[in-house]
């Protein structure tokens, strides 16, 4: 097994056993829901922003464990980002998850989203690993609709 596969394995197993900021985050300015109607993901996303900073994250719901780990780690990469730069790493999250397997990634830009990467291996996988995403995309927009992975 590779160095690159253990780590992604490693990192989905230890954020789906212990996710961080798994909560509802009483108060929210933002809380969008996300749903992944062909495996049954459904999460909620809540974030507070002061000005254009994300001061908290979290994420509450329930999924497989790419869906859950992968909302997990981008609650901790997120908290304390702009507006802009929370956009900036959603755009090369995606870009990175959908782009071919073999497809050079970006390190110092996705820094610990890259073992996601991995991801890309399995296409049915990949709107596990963008559900939660695509709810604080929605979330950073205020448009605090669902969202859906069908739409």
């Amino acid at each position: 097994m590779s160095d690159s596969r253990a780590l992604y394995e490693q990192v989905i197993l230890d954020h789906n056993k212990k996710p961080r900021n798994f909560k509802k985050l009483e108060g929210a300015d933002h809380s969008v829901e996300g749903f992944n109607p062909l495996c049954g993901d459904h999460f909620t996303v809540h974030l507070n922003l002061d000005g254009d900073t994300l001061t908290e994250i979290t994420f509450e719901g329930s999924g497989c464990a790419i869906s859950k780990s992968s909302a997990s780690v981008m609650t901790t990469v997120l908290k304390g980002k702009t507006r802009a730069e929370a956009e900036a790493l959603f755009e090369q999250f995606h870009a990175m998850i959908t782009a071919d397997p073999d497809a050079p990634v970006d390190d110092e830009a996705l820094g610990k989203l890259r073992v996601f990467a991995g991801v890309r291996e399995f296409p049915v996988r990949i709107k596990c690993a963008t559900l939660a995403w695509h709810a604080l995309h929605s979330a950073l927009t205020s448009d605090d609709n669902a969202v859906s992975t069908e739409e």
